[in-house]
């Protein structure tokens, strides 16, 4: 296979850069079309190669470094969210005037159905997950992916759905001109992916990007980073966890109880929701903000809150052993969401926390928590940053691996008590992926019961 060129000898106008699943998701989508593309991997042996030569035997893959002659000649280059702008491939084709994009843009131009867009540095799988739900309760068909589940371009069918749920990361919306959504919500935003970003306000930029072309806007206003930002030409409906005013979603208190509530109405207790947490009670008025704008109905929205119990590595109660919770937020990958996660639990905590930081700011995260904690177990490559965050608030302990994090935070904590995994940090230092990373917590909090 020809790395520069078709067998015609004529020159390269696609390029897709990423042979993972959104590298496939383009392949698939331009094998559709009838678009010949040239596909670009670093890796010798990326995931998506196999597929990629059973689906195209005759495509252009080029794994490794790509020559400048190929770059001068494209057109367009389709990049897979993980590569950073800075990287020096992008910039000379950016200078040699090649358009840049993502896979959501080539989606967006294909779409023939309303798009609701929901982006934030922590909530939006668990918004993106309630609002299909609440889409089939409705009896409405809402397609989601793009950063949760399946890629964008993968839920382009000949038969279009009533909408579109797409779960948007930073990297994806900074690459995206054109997205205009019907609904785009903003959860919130917390410093994150801050290897990827040069500075916080690039990061900021990205997801402000959602806005760009909205029809409608669902934002937080207890975000400082986010309240505020909206055009005034931009219809808007803000969810908080204070009392709401007219038209807003928040929580009001009656008799004791605290309900989820759109104005003065009361909707439901939060003590009925299946879900569990403060956060997860911002991520239900978000949910239901971005619903009543797509007329979904306060009823089947109500039913899948109270019947979701949540996503699996996220605030998951995996195990009490010797009158010890121990729970699996693994999916909390930055400080903010860690933050989230122990303001979400009662009573004193044993956190496990590390791995690969981000570039974020455990200062911060030991500043708003450490009241909390009866102690840290640090684990993984950014141990020692982590630990030297929390030193002289509370005690800290390095563990090897998780079981030694799970077995000394079983020795250190009291009846009573919460051990939480909410690393705040990426997983990929000692495991593939946040799940694998839950699911070995999980095995050995079962191992601590069998002893």
């Amino acid at each position: 296979m020809s790395a520069a060129s078709k067998k015609s000898g004529v020159a390269v106008k696609e390029l897709v850069i990423g042979l993972g699943n959104t590298g496939l998701s383009v392949a698939r989508f331009y094998k559709r079309r009838g678009i010949d593309a040239c596909y670009i991997d670093s890796r010798q042996n990326p995931p998506g190669l196999a597929e990629l030569q059973q689906l195209h035997p005759s495509a252009d893959v080029l794994l490794g470094t790509a020559p400048r002659s190929l770059i001068e000649s494209v057109d367009r280059i389709v990049v897979s969210p993980g590569i950073s702008d800075s990287e020096p491939m992008l910039v000379e084709a950016r200078a040699a005037g090649a358009e840049i994009i993502s896979d959501i843009e080539l989606f967006t131009r294909e779409a023939r159905a309303p798009i609701v867009a929901i982006t934030g540095s922590n909530g939006k799988s668990t918004v993106t997950t309630l609002l299909s739900l609440m889409c089939e309760a409705a009896g409405k068909v809402g397609l989601a992916g793009a950063n949760l589940g399946r890629p964008a371009l993968d839920l382009l069918t000949d038969e279009p759905p009533d909408f579109y749920l797409l779960e948007l990361s930073s990297f994806q919306l900074q690459r995206t001109k054109d997205l205009p959504a019907l609904v785009a919500v903003l959860l919130n935003i917390s410093p994150d992916h801050l290897d990827w970003h040069e500075t916080i306000d690039e990061y900021r930029a990205a997801k402000y990007r959602i806005f760009r072309e909205a029809e409608n806007a669902v934002i937080n206003r207890d975000d400082e980073d986010v309240e505020g930002i909206i055009a005034e030409r931009i219809p808007c409906v803000s969810f908080g966890l204070d009392e709401p005013d007219e038209g807003e979603f928040g929580i009001l208190a009656e008799d004791g109880d605290e309900f989820l509530a759109h104005g003065d109405l009361l909707l439901l207790s939060t003590s009925d929701m299946a879900m569990v947490g403060t956060h997860n009670q911002a991520n239900a008025l978000a949910a239901m903000a971005a619903g009543t704008l797509m007329g979904l109905g306060l009823s089947p929205m109500l039913q899948v809150l109270n019947q979701f119990p949540g996503l699996p590595h996220r605030m998951q109660r995996v195990g009490v052993s010797g009158g010890v919770t121990y729970i699996n937020d693994s999916k909390a990958t930055n400080a903010g969401a860690a933050i989230a996660s122990v303001d979400s639990v009662d009573g004193p905590v044993v956190l496990i926390a590390g791995g690969q930081g981000k570039g974020g700011d455990f200062g911060a995260l030991a500043d708003a928590v450490h009241y909390k904690l009866r102690a840290v177990l640090t684990i993984g490559e950014d141990a020692k940053l982590i630990g030297d965050a929390f030193e002289g608030l509370v005690p800290v302990h390095r563990a090897d691996n998780m079981r030694v994090a799970v077995r000394k935070a079983a020795t250190l904590a009291e009846r009573g008590d919460t051990v939480l995994l909410a690393p705040a940090c990426a997983s990929f230092d000692q495991f593939r992926n946040y799940g694998e990373r839950g699911d070995e917590f999980a095995r050995q909090v079962r191992e601590l019961g069998s002893r």
